[in-house]
Parts: C-alpha cells; structure tokens; sequence
C-alpha cells in the first residue's frame, strides 16, 4: 500500500515536472532536484569564493603594519570601511533586481553583475600601483553584487513551482553551493594573502569569479525561458498550470510577512557578521595561534583534511552534475573543471607547504573558514530534514536561528571572561571560535536559506526580484551594524571587558528569537498555506 507521504512525494515530483515543462526547462534531475540547480550551485559557488575570499583579509590588510605591506590603519577606522563596504554591497541588491524584474530579466543581470565583479576584483589586485585602484575595486564590487545577488536567488525560486515544499531543501543545497565557494574562497586567498602576498590574494578572487560567469553564461538555455527577457517570462508564466491567481488580501499579507522576516534578519546579520570584523580582530590579537609539538602536528593534519574533504565533496556534485548535461552544455563543465584542476592543484601546494613547514602559526583568517566548513557539513542534513515531517514554519526557525547565534556569542563571552579590562593582546584558546562558529553555523542554516525560499514563495511572481531586494537590503543594514558595533570592541573592551561586548551580542539576537517565537502564529495566518 502507498502511504500518504508517498502520494505527497509524488505529487510534488508530478508539479514540478509540469512546471519544468511549461518553462522549457531541461527535465533531467540530479539528487531529485533539477540540474538547473546546480548549474546555479556553481555560478554562486565562485561567486561567493570571490566574494568572502577578497573579505577574509580586507580588514586584516588594512591593519597590518607598512613593513608587511598592509595600510597600517587603526582598528576602528579598519572596521568603518568594513561597515560601509559590506553594507552597501547588500543595498544595491534592491535596485538590481527591480532593474531585471522591469528590463534586463534575471539571466542578463547575472552576467551582467558578474563581469563588473571581476573587473573589481582585478581592479583590487593592482592596489600596489595606486590605492585608487583598491577603491574602484570596492565601488566595482558594490555595483556588481547588486546585478548579480537578487537576480540569481530568483532563478533559484523559478526553477519550482510557485509554493512548492521542496524549495526549502533547493535553498539549502544552493546555500551548501555558496559556502563551499566562501570555504574555499577564505582558505585559499587568505592563506595567500597573509603567507605570499595581498594582492595575490585579491586576484585569486577575480580569476575565479571570471570562471563562475563564464560557465554559467554557456549553460543558460539549460533554464528554458526562466530569467530571459521580461515580456518572454510573462508570456510563459500565464501557461504555467502551477500558478494560481492570489486575492490581493493574501498577496498584501504575504508581502508583511515577507518585511517582518526581512527585518529580523537585520539582528541576525548585525551579530554573525561580526565574523569580518571583531571577530577577525579576536582571532588575531586575542587567541593562541602560535602552536608547537602535538598541537602544531594535529593542526596542520586537520587543515589539511578541511582543505581536502569540501573539494572532493564537490567534485563529486560537478562529476555527477557533467554526466547528466555534459553533451548538451560541454562549455558549462569544461569552465568548471578548469576552475576545479586550478583550485586543487592551489589545494595540493598548500597543503604540501603547511605539511613541510617548520613553525605553525594559525592565520588569523583560517577561523572564518569554519563557519563554512560547517555549512557544508550540515547542509545536506538540513536540507533533508526541512523535506521531513519534522519541518517546522519559516518563522520558527528564524528564531531557532536568532538564539542559536546568541549561544556562539555566549561562548566567547565565557572565553574572553580572563582578559583583562583594556588588554590589546591575550591567548585564549581556540576551541572558543570554533565553538561560536558550530553554533553561528547552525543558526545561519535556520535563516539565510530559509529566508531566501520563503521571499521567492510568498513574493507576487511580478516582484520577485524587487523582494530579494528588500530581503538583502536588510541584510544591508545589518551588516553596516555589524561594522559599525564591531568598531567599538577597543572602547567597549576598554571601559568594561572583551567578555561585555561579546554578551551584547548574546543577548541581542536571543531576545529577538523569542519575540518571533511570540508572533510566528500570526506570520502563519497571513501566509496562507505556504510553509
């Protein structure tokens, strides 16, 4: 006998299907999932190893001293940049995807955004000739970021049915595609950047970033009408047999709920993003990175393994992903594959360096690689779990999300308990960032993903691009906060403690936990039967 899970499973596999057609999408699937996602999973991929490579030693090459070829800038005036950097690399999101919602369409944004990002990236590798060209960089990145962010989440969403369950778990898997790209991204150009040289590091995003445009830019037709032109994606989307006509009450309604999220994950981003900033900043004046004898030997065997294990891990996904569509898209993986022999023949000189290295200094950079380590690690997991009955609602998991974020701040707030008031050094020991990094992790897993399935399922099909605006315009503000607070840790840790400004942190975002705790009943109830 079929039991009723089944029949849902069916179900849903049977809608999609429609909807693939109706769109002219390619049938095929990979991991039940189309292969259009994954096409996506690596655009975003490289575009993400750019993106968070080029930030993992931003605020560390402004403060590094003259003689070791940073800027030698004060900490506070460092993590300034870093807020309006980061916050307006979020903020631009909002007029890219009203731009392709009303002109372009989401496929010409993407490549559009992607080519201006990497001439920014180029623009920052050549910062040892003029710093005007590391501000151009900057501006460059900003305006690319707003053609590309919105607009490719959306082309995620489009890919399924308008309320379909399984976009939760397309989310999750397209976020272990963003975090592989960040992991690897952090790892590499900030081993680089800190052991060789900054600019190399800077380059290294571009060279990577080229590569994620151009084999998403070959593998286009393999989304049928999905992103083309505006007036094109209308016409098809009226014969979509998936998408029903929405009273203006529930669109109004769902158009709030999608506001209130956005605006709580304002206290999630103001806390996680302290990762770029304070946190950096922890890790290299206030934590044990010199290690010797044991602890240096089981160090450079544990980098080694999370150099290793996230490349094979997608490697296998672009192996898998190269059976499926390598005949109709040869350009797509041939592009890919060469980013991946670069990448792991980068990988392998690593790994053979740290192994034959005499002394062992953790860089500063490598605790921000764990965050994604841990993403790549637990996405799979989450993602099946969000297809189980075990699924709880959008809201209710963002505050699971908030609280878990205050738990990894609540652990370096114990840690730091020791330095004393005004310390400008100490050595804690690591174990405390990686702890607030598990539990950051698991937190960004509730919300980030979740936050992006839910924007394209209850945003009017007309304002999907404009939503994912409004979502990252709010990620916007909180990464400029993020900035903005993470500037006072000398001044806070001066009148009080590093332990007082890392139990801010604590307590911000568990309050704003259990306050949508409090409202989620009322989220579902305008929601209307998404879930």
């Amino acid at each position: 006998m079929q039991t009723s899970n089944e029949s849902i499973s069916i179900d849903h596999d049977k809608e999609l299907d429609l909807h693939l057609n109706s769109q002219g999408v390619s049938p095929e699937k990979l991991f039940s999932h189309p292969v259009g996602l994954f096409v996506l999973f690596f655009t975003e991929m490289w575009e993400r190893f750019s993106y968070y490579g080029m930030r993992a030693i931003l605020v560390l090459f402004l403060i590094s001293d003259l003689s070791k070829n940073g800027w030698g800038w004060p900490r506070p005036e460092a993590l300034q940049l870093y807020a309006i950097y980061t916050g307006l690399v979020y903020f631009t999101p909002i007029l890219g995807g009203l731009i392709a919602d009303k002109f372009t369409g989401y496929r010409k944004a993407v490549i559009i955004g992607a080519f201006i990002m990497t001439l920014g990236h180029a623009a920052m590798a050549l910062e040892g000739f003029s710093n005007n060209f590391f501000y151009l960089g900057l501006l460059l990145l900003i305006v690319g970021n707003g053609f590309f962010k919105p607009n490719i989440s959306s082309i995620v969403g489009k890919l399924y049915p308008p309320i379909s369950d399984k976009k939760d778990s397309a989310y999750a898997i397209f976020y272990m595609g963003i975090n592989s790209g960040a992991f690897i991204g952090m790892l590499m150009c900030g081993y680089i950047g800190e052991k060789v040289g900054w600019h190399y590091g800077f380059g290294l995003a571009g060279i990577f970033m080229l590569f994620g445009m151009l084999q998403f830019y070959f593998g286009q037709k393999i989304f049928g009408v999905i992103g083309a032109s505006v007036d094109k994606a209308k016409e098809v989307e009226k014969a979509d047999p998936t998408v029903e006509e929405i009273p203006r009450k529930v669109r109004n309604q769902r158009l709030w709920v999608i506001a209130i999220l956005s605006i709580f994950t304002i206290f999630f981003w103001m806390v996680f993003e302290q990762a770029g900033g304070s946190m950096t900043i922890f890790a290299k004046d206030y934590t044990l990175r010199n290690l010797t004898g044991g602890a240096a030997t089981t160090f450079k065997w544990v980098d080694s393994i999370l150099t290793i294990f996230p490349l094979v891990a997608v490697t296998f996904v672009l192996f898998s992903l190269a059976r499926k569509i390598f005949k109709k898209y040869p350009a797509t993986i041939l592009f890919t594959l060469l980013s991946f022999a670069i990448i792991w023949v980068l990988a392998i000189w690593k790994v053979d360096r740290e192994l034959g290295s005499v002394s062992t200094e953790v860089p500063a950079s490598w605790f921000s690689v764990l965050n994604s380590f841990f993403i790549v690690s637990l996405a799979p997991i989450v993602s099946k779990i969000w297809e189980t009955k075990f699924n709880p609602s959008g809201p209710v998991k963002f505050g699971f999300g908030l609280i878990f974020v205050g738990i990894g701040f609540a652990g370096l707030a114990y840690g730091g308990s020791a330095i004393p008031r005004g310390a400008t050094s100490a050595e804690v020991s690591l174990f405390w960032l990686v702890f607030a990094y598990f539990f950051h992790t698991v937190g960004e897993l509730c919300i980030s993903p979740v936050g992006l399935s839910y924007v394209s399922k209850l945003a009017p099909a007309n304002l999907v691009g404009l939503m994912f605006g409004v979502f990252f315009t709010c990620t916007a503000i909180g990464n400029y906060l993020a900035g903005a607070t993470g500037s006072m840790i000398d001044k806070i840790s001066s009148a009080y403690s590093i332990s007082t400004f890392f139990l801010i942190f604590t307590i911000i975002p568990i309050v704003a936990g259990f306050i949508m705790f409090a409202i989620s009943p009322i989220l579902r109830k305008w929601m209307h039967g998404v879930h």
